[in-house]
């Protein structure tokens, strides 16, 4: 049970996070780290000590932000988004997308031959194997129909053991592709794809985000992030009912997009920093999804899931960078497109946002999306083949 339990105390500890890794990033040699991997830990180290609610309270705060916080977000962002940055990174980004998929289903076969499979985890072996394909490479939401269709959600220790797994590793691969391009850079470095819009976090200047805004224009662009959410949603609503499926962050996207080449949204001020505090708070909550405790409590079991879980990603990364170096790919666009297998499109933007890379938004959020729609084939198709 954790010492603060109060929705509005806990908005205002993770505000002060935030407070506080910035000043650590502004102030001291924390800042070779970046504030956002430094909310990300922070964050993770309340949740481990109690200190706030962690992934298995099923914390209503943290669920409203990745609903509403996250993707509002995204819009903002958004609205920075030149289109001629998809033609420039698009098809490479797509490419190291695929070859991330392609590690990951790897991984998922070594995994499941380094524990034992069956003898590990029982007789949904196969299932965990496709439930994990597809969240690493779309993300929660294939993760979610796999197991739902393999009933893994009534072996209540199996499943609630997958998903603490599934978060502790997701938060520790952001940390890792926060972190990758700049180590490798120094090994061999390479060219971006584009010119980035901004320098790396490492050395972002402190006032890259601060932004002079009115009244008007803030109440303008809360106003216009939270309509569009909201119609973006209820679009998605619709189309389901009406047999056509299409992600609600899809249309958000779109919906940025076009406003994106308006001047007179253009001009307005706001976005910028809404935009990068809404990052921030999604990934804080990242970090409060690290649940240390939940594992140790599992025994056997949460060893073996965690053990499947880091060969995957280990395997993952190996193709990921190792052939993103032949290729000689942007470290920074090797590790956004593994972000969005692992993590989807909202931890790619995110990670291209820290990554100070606005010209790999969008393709960012494209193959996050493409993830969702590929993720839970992939994971019924890695289920049924393991299946004896």
């Amino acid at each position: 049970m954790s010492l603060l339990t109060d929705p509005v105390v806990v908005l205002a500890v993770l505000c002060f996070n935030i407070v506080v890794c910035e000043w650590l990033a502004q102030r001291t040699p924390a800042r070779h780290l970046g504030t956002a991997l430094l909310v990300i830990l922070l964050t993770a180290l309340e949740a481990n000590v109690f200190l706030i609610p962690s992934a298995s309270a099923n914390f209503p705060l943290y669920e409203a932000i990745f609903a509403y916080v996250a993707p509002i977000g995204i819009f903002y962002l958004l609205l920075e988004v030149n289109l001629r940055d998809l033609k420039a990174a698009g098809l490479p980004m797509l490419a190291m997308f695929g070859i991330g998929a392609l590690g990951t289903v790897v991984g998922v076969l070594v995994g499941m031959h380094v524990i034992g499979g069956q003898a590990s985890l029982g007789r949904l072996y196969y299932a965990v194997a496709g439930m994990f394909t597809g969240t690493y490479v779309g993300g929660s939401i294939n993760f979610n129909a796999v197991a739902l269709h393999y009933q893994v959600v009534k072996e209540g220790n199996l499943y609630a053991g997958s998903v603490v797994v599934d978060n502790i590793v997701t938060t520790v691969w952001m940390v890792a592709t926060l972190l990758l391009p700049k180590m490798l850079a120094r090994v061999r470095p390479v060219a971006h794809a584009t010119a980035p819009a901004t320098t790396s976090p490492l050395t972002l200047p402190a006032d890259s985000d601060a932004e002079t805004v009115a009244p008007l224009q803030l109440g303008l662009m809360l106003g216009l992030g939270a309509l569009v959410l909201w119609l973006s949603n209820r679009a998605a609503q619709v189309g389901a009912e009406l047999g056509v499926q299409v992600p609600s962050i899809l249309i958000l996207t779109t919906v940025a997009l076009a406003l994106a080449q308006v001047p007179a949204v253009k001009a307005l001020r706001g976005g910028r920093l809404l935009g990068m505090f809404s990052i921030y708070l999604f990934l804080a909550v990242i970090g409060a999804y690290c649940e240390l405790s939940a594992l140790g409590n599992m025994g056997s079991l949460g060893g073996a899931l965690l053990t499947f879980a880091t060969v995957l990603c280990l395997v993952h990364g190996l193709i990921s960078y190792g052939l993103g170096a032949l290729l000689r790919q942007d470290w920074d666009l090797v590790s956004i497109a593994s972000q969005a297998n692992i993590g989807g499109s909202t931890s790619a933007l995110a990670l291209s946002r820290s990554l100070g890379r606005a010209d790999l938004f969008l393709p960012a959020i494209l193959v996050g999306s493409l993830g969702n729609g590929v993720g839970t084939y992939l994971g019924f198709l890695v289920a049924e083949w393991l299946r004896p």
